[in-house]
């Protein structure tokens, strides 16, 4: 369900892939306006199953990290506000989190971007479990 969800550079919040065009792609965003709109490659679009954190031994899928959130959170949306939470409130929740996360290629925008792309994937009822089933699957 992951390669679905999108990141567009220069855009906030996320969207949903919704069909494929001859030169470009028609996306929906993922907030209460549901608005549909063309995006072109130029626009710099990244799925969010590609995306990855950095730690201190390798990198780790995003949607690992994203189900260490939803495990801390019980499913729900994040305990900390991350646009008023300070920096080192964000670092402290990203450590319990993902204790090995790099400090020094992480920066604490990254993991506010995280948890606002966390609590619209939550709030959407997005669920990615499957996601992580074919990557067990995969590597077994």
């Amino acid at each position: 369900m992951l390669e679905k969800v999108l990141a567009i550079s220069g855009k906030p919040g996320l969207y949903k892939l919704v069909a494929r065009g001859n030169q470009h792609l028609v996306v929906e965003s993922l907030d209460s306006q549901k608005k549909r709109m063309p995006a072109f490659a130029t626009d710099k679009i990244i799925s969010l199953a590609d995306i990855a954190m950095y730690t201190d031994d390798e990198e780790v899928a995003l949607k690992k990290v994203l189900k260490a959130i939803l495990d801390k959170e019980d499913g729900k949306e994040c305990s900390i506000n991350p646009k008023k939470a300070s920096a080192k409130e964000l670092q402290d929740y990203f450590t319990s989190v993902l204790p090995t996360w790099d400090r020094d290629r992480v920066h604490d925008s990254d993991i506010k971007k995280l948890l606002q792309w966390y609590n619209i994937i939550v709030s959407n009822g997005i669920d990615f479990s499957e996601d992580l089933k074919e990557d067990e699957e995969e590597n077994a």
